[in-house]
């Protein structure tokens, strides 16, 4: 059956092109994912499986509301509501709300959040802070070994700059500052072999003087982390994430009294909170406002 239904949808995805939602909503992939398998929603139920498997593989930008997903796939929307709390629930996806700079200032924005790797609810709560590292890992942390393997190349290319295991070892720090800036192979190529002198008389001389006069300027600081909001799966009210454990609020878990957080809100949540806050009652002052008929 798990089979049946995986086939249904993998089928069906290959009908006909996705549709993208608006500009700034629709799905987002969440960073620092592990990379795809096989078996990543083996853990579950055969309906929950074939749809994460199938958002997985949409691109960001794609539809994936109910509506929209109940078009494209072999389950109903009322199937379908259930099975994106399901995997919610287990950590594959949250909703909320996120701020977007653009040329008028900032807006907030609705989110879907879909991740192949499975998170808690503490992790969820760290990407919302801006706490999870959102760069792929190897400009991170540009490796030693990188920058040898292309000082050992030079030499291939470039006879004139063959340079020893030693000279590599030596100069290898000096090349990975460069990747650290951003520099690309080809951009380090063409800094260190453009114009040779006739002859070199040393190769390792005239290396270490190009890596150091002519270092890249330092990449521009990161844009801080937009403020994120995220919402509860059934009554979409805003809420710290340690209040929405698996997505839900107390109220929509039947509890008496919302649970109180034991720790003081932070300055960023302070500002998160007011500003969706002021973002819910301009919606609320955008509707139509319908007449009723006596």
């Amino acid at each position: 059956m798990a089979e049946a239904n995986f086939s249904a949808a993998h089928r069906s995805a290959h009908a006909l092109p996705h549709p993208s939602a608006n500009p700034g909503y629709g799905k987002r992939s969440a960073p620092d994912q592990l990379p795809r398998t096989n078996h990543d929603f083996a853990h579950l139920p055969p309906r929950e499986a074939a749809i994460a498997a199938y958002v997985d593989r949409l691109p960001d930008g794609a539809d994936i509301s109910v509506k929209t997903l109940a078009k494209t796939l072999p389950y109903g929307q009322c199937a379908l509501r259930t099975a994106l709390n399901n995997l919610q629930r287990a950590g594959h996806l949250r909703r909320g709300r996120e701020t977007l700079a653009d040329a008028g200032g900032s807006r907030w924005i609705t989110r879907t959040w879909f991740t192949r790797t499975a998170r808690d609810d503490d992790w969820w709560a760290a990407f919302t802070r801006g706490d999870v590292s959102e760069e792929p890992p190897d400009r991170q942390r540009p490796t030693r070994s990188r920058a040898y393997i292309l000082l050992a190349a030079l030499g291939r290319t470039t006879p004139a700059l063959s340079l020893s295991d030693r000279a590599c070892t030596d100069l290898a720090p000096l090349l990975t500052e460069w990747f650290a800036r951003g520099a690309t192979d080809e951009y380090v190529l063409q800094a260190l072999t453009a114009g040779l002198p006739t002859p070199v008389h040393s190769p390792a001389a005239l290396v270490r003087t190009r890596l150091t006069h002519k270092l890249p300027p330092e990449p521009a600081p990161a844009p801080r982390p937009p403020l994120r909001v995220l919402e509860c799966a059934k009554c979409r009210t805003p809420g710290r994430p340690e209040a929405l454990p698996g997505g839900v609020c107390g109220a929509c878990r039947g509890e008496s009294e919302p649970s109180r957080p034991t720790i003081p809100m932070t300055s960023t949540a302070v500002r998160a909170h007011a500003a969706a806050a002021r973002a819910a009652m301009v919606d609320r002052r955008e509707r139509p406002r319908v007449s009723r008929i006596p």
